[in-house]
């Protein structure tokens, strides 16, 4: 079904196209380089096969976040052949103590892992057009600055030394 709406999603964000509008360097780089990166990958084929197009879709993405985050501990349940194609040195995980990357489709996942998280974490919430509710806590945790909306999942960042910014993103 979502197939069907991916036209209609990609018009109603036309204008949020390659990060236009973006003001900071840093974010306008993650959204121009990693979020939407058309080259092909090292590792594209090697994954992801059998997938429906959606989760491969989302799985390059975090393929593409765990290559350019290189994190050490990332908390998720799915997509673990992804992240471990984008960081082979990545410990993936169901829990731990820190995370600087973690994927979550729960509220008990977000309340667990959210007072875990420090500046240099990033928590993605998996297949956010059907938990919009969960985005709009994510977004009003005190402790997230810099958040994207890219419909078929939300991305949110957490340092601390940065202000308040929700982005739009056509992906």
């Amino acid at each position: 079904m979502d197939i069907l709406l991916y036209p209609f999603v990609w018009l109603s964000r036309i204008f949020h196209c390659l990060g236009f509008g973006i003001q900071s360097p840093t974010d306008y780089r993650f959204v121009r380089y990693v979020v939407n990166e058309h080259a092909p990958y090292y590792k594209y084929e090697e994954v992801g096969r059998y997938d429906d197009w959606l989760t491969r879709r989302l799985g390059r993405l975090y393929l593409r976040m765990a290559n350019w985050l290189q994190p050490k501990v990332v908390v998720a349940t799915k997509y673990e052949a992804y992240l471990k194609a984008g960081c082979e040195k990545c410990n993936v995980a169901d829990d731990a103590k820190e995370v600087e990357m973690v994927i979550v489709s729960t509220a008990k996942e977000i309340e667990r892992l959210l007072p875990r998280c420090s500046d240099r974490s990033v928590m993605v919430l998996d297949r956010m057009h059907q938990h919009r509710a969960l985005w709009r806590q994510i977004c009003n945790s005190p402790s997230v600055t810099i958040t994207f909306d890219l419909y078929y999942c939300g991305i949110a960042f957490f340092d601390s030394k940065r202000s308040k910014q929700h982005y739009i993103i056509n992906f």
